[in-house]
């Protein structure tokens, strides 16, 4: 299984990442497959000297990391790359891209699950399906990736209610 969904997350109202129910969240996907393994991929923030917004976010970042490892999640650390003042997740379409390839071509799962919207990752795709694995694109109905949905063997929308079934309720 293949993650990288912390922004469509908290479109759909999952502010509170730590208290976001991952475990209960895997469950609902895999129904009654078993995960080989679970990676949670994330461009890794970096304190910028005299910045603390950028030293909140880190330690952010660190409680959610940990959070996530607590529950059995490998996660996968890209980077961030500031341009124009703007931060952007790099390399890490490239390490699940890769991580998918190597997976399949090493018969390490018989089903990937991806939840990602990057187009990036349709070559990967195709190469996972013409090892005979299976692809399932789990997406976001309010901005779905029409090309992971046309390249996946299975394809999933998930809705607000879906996601707040895996948050806690509000008082």
């Amino acid at each position: 299984m293949a993650v990288t969904s912390y922004h469509r997350l908290k479109e759909l109202g999952a502010h509170k990442l730590l208290q976001f129910d991952y475990a209960g969240f895997t469950n609902f996907l895999l129904a009654e497959r078993t995960a080989a393994f679970r990676r949670y991929y994330i461009g890794a923030i970096r304190e910028e000297e005299g910045n603390l917004k950028s030293k909140e976010l880190m330690a952010a970042q660190r409680r959610l990391t940990g959070h996530l490892q607590n529950d059995g999640w490998e996660v996968m650390f890209g980077h961030m790359l500031k341009n124009r003042g703007v931060y952007q997740e790099k390399g890490v379409d490239v390490q699940i891209a890769v991580d998918l390839v190597v997976g399949a071509y090493e018969n390490q799962f018989d089903a990937a699950i991806i939840i990602s919207s990057d187009t990036d990752l349709i070559p990967a795709i195709a190469k996972v399906r013409s090892k005979g694995k299976t692809v399932e694109y789990v997406g976001f109905s309010k901005r779905p990736s029409y090309g992971l949905i046309a390249h996946a063997d299975e394809r999933r929308l998930l809705t607000r209610a879906d996601i707040a079934k895996f948050l806690p309720a509000e008082k």
